[in-house]
């Protein structure tokens, strides 16, 4: 087995950093810094000495991430293999659309997805066109059931509660040859999980976990504009952080998918300086893990 690599792509919250017609002092700060700049939750699975990579989650940035990758792993015109989906919210599917017939023009690139996410993709417009024209080829995953990738690399999906207008939310287990990762940048509470997340992470050897809110103070503004909160349900960092500060010992926990209003985002903040010192770790846009 040769070398495999996770690269983050993105770890904003789905709108990215800067968010469209917001300026906070986050958003303001990103649009005059680029590297102040997030791009939207995504990865990549690589192998660059078969020079073939894996992309999970399709982002509103997805030009951006691509050529991120490209150059970073010198696969310049090398299309991505397949494409895994967590699920239907805009962060996570509309880069679909580059690979239609005005764009990309692909060819029967694998979309793995859940079988409503595929419903969604194979019947209504405008994602029905790229199947009906053989610019993707939607296949069912189910929770649980391993997808292979190479040897001893296989993905496999993991079923987590979230706000399923359209589609059911998977988080992925991503196994190489040496390490585990747990990803799951969506999700409503750890108490709904039907899996206990203590549990679950201590049998990864890397953990990219859903860091949306820091805690309720960073919701201040959101509520105080009439956003009703209850909406838009995420597990606070400090929850997390309180659940599974046992085992920072033996995995390595990231936060990732970041909503433009986490005080954690700026490198100097007590938010920040917290995280970091009770043994977790912020994922950056572009980091590299080896698995």
């Amino acid at each position: 087995m040769g070398e495999v690599i996770l690269q983050v792509l993105g770890t904003a919250q789905d709108a990215g950093l800067p968010q469209p017609n917001c300026y906070c002092d986050n958003c303001t700060k990103a649009m005059v810094d680029p590297t102040f700049k997030r791009r939207a939750a995504s990865l990549a699975i690589v192998l660059p000495e078969k020079k073939q990579w894996h992309l999970i989650d399709a982002t509103p940035d997805f030009k951006e991430q691509i050529a991120m990758l490209q150059h970073a792993q010198e696969m310049e015109g090398h299309v991505m293999d397949s494409i895994f989906l967590t699920h239907a919210h805009i962060g996570h599917y509309p880069g679909l659309i580059f690979l239609g017939k005005e764009a990309m023009n692909t060819k029967n690139v694998p979309v793995f997805t859940g079988p409503l996410m595929k419903n969604v993709l194979e019947i209504h417009a405008p994602w029905r066109q790229l199947t009906d024209l053989g610019n993707i080829q939607v296949q069912a995953i189910e929770e649980g059931i391993p997808t292979g990738l190479d040897e001893d690399l296989e993905v496999v999906p993991v079923k987590v509660p979230h706000r399923n207008e359209f589609s059911e939310t998977f988080g992925f287990w991503i196994k190489g040859p040496k390490k585990k990762v747990l990803y799951i940048p969506d999700i409503d509470s750890w108490e709904e999980w039907s899996i206990d997340v203590v549990e679950a992470c201590k049998q990864a050897d890397i953990c990219l976990l859903d860091a949306t809110f820091f805690s309720a103070s960073d919701l201040a503004d959101i509520g105080s504009s009439g956003r009703d909160l209850s909406e838009i349900p995420h597990p606070f960092i400090t929850d997390t952080m309180d659940r599974l500060k046992s085992i920072t010992d033996t995995c390595a926990i990231y936060f990732t998918h970041f909503n433009h209003s986490n005080p954690a985002l700026k490198q100097d903040s007590e938010a920040r300086d917290f995280i970091e010192k009770n043994g977790f770790h912020i994922a950056n846009d572009g980091m590299i893990f080896h698995l």
